[in-house]
């Protein structure tokens, strides 16, 4: 699942709030920060050290935007190498951080112990498959491609027309000038586990009546760990009562 807090200019972080989502994402953490000069980056294992060493960044540099990211593993080795958020291509001005399972062009191969997003940000987002994410086409395509999972991209790149990007905005939601991509940050999301499925790994919603492993708020398989429609298990039941709920509000 992970989770992923977007912090408005002018914003000061919910230290409590980001604990809580370390709580429930705890295999990494990381953090950057724009500055008037560039964007500071850090990361660590240690969910306090990482979110104390981004309280002190941010009250230096209020200013601008920033994001914080826990991450709970689904692909790749859990250590820092693998905390977001990572350089898009290797380039020190633009970052990203990312809560979901991508599709599977960028899943690691064997012997490959990067994570989906790392992947992503290292070799495929940088071929700019979608186009210029300044253009509704390029940004529309992206979120096509993520599904319902959620992506924020920090840039001081003057090739870009924004400093900041939230994308599936829609997927998450705003509490007081800060942007969450699900609802783990919560004081009740306290001693989540991954064998606790009312906690949606995609999308991170609270679901007391999941039919099966299909979350009924977004598809979302726990089986074979992908997004509505790309489930590859044979449990089905829950998946097609999800489409089937989807076709009567779209009726």
């Amino acid at each position: 699942m992970c989770i992923l807090t977007f912090v408005k200019p002018g914003i000061n972080p919910d230290l409590d709030a980001l604990s809580n989502g370390a709580l429930a994402n705890p295999h990494g953490h990381g953090y950057a920060v724009l500055t008037d000069t560039g964007i500071i980056v850090g990361r660590g294992m240690n969910a306090d050290a990482v979110i104390s060493e981004f309280a002190t960044v941010r009250e230096r540099h209020p200013e601008r935007a920033a994001l914080f990211h826990s991450r709970l593993a689904t692909h790749g080795y859990r250590g820092v190498e693998n905390c977001h958020p990572f350089l898009v291509g290797g380039d020190e001005r633009t970052v990203l951080a990312h809560n979901g399972i991508l599709p599977s062009n960028v899943h690691p191969h064997i012997g490959d112990e990067r994570s989906d997003t790392r992947i992503a940000a290292e070799d495929f987002l940088p071929t700019q498959p979608f186009g210029s994410l300044d253009s509704w086409a390029g940004r529309t395509h992206l979120e096509r491609w993520l599904g319902s999972d959620k992506m924020v991209l920090l840039t001081v790149d003057p090739g870009y027309k924004h400093s900041a990007y939230i994308f599936n905005e829609h997927y998450g939601h705003w509490d007081a000038g800060i942007w969450y991509s699900n609802h783990t940050y919560q004081t009740h999301s306290w001693g989540y586990t991954a064998a606790d499925w009312e906690y949606c790994l995609g999308c991170g919603e609270l679901d007391y009546e999941q039919p099966g492993p299909h979350c009924t708020a977004c598809g979302f398989c726990a089986e074979c760990l992908r997004p509505f429609p790309r489930c590859e298990c044979e449990a089905l039941d829950g998946l097609e009562r999800y489409a089937d709920l989807i076709e009567l509000e779209n009726a």
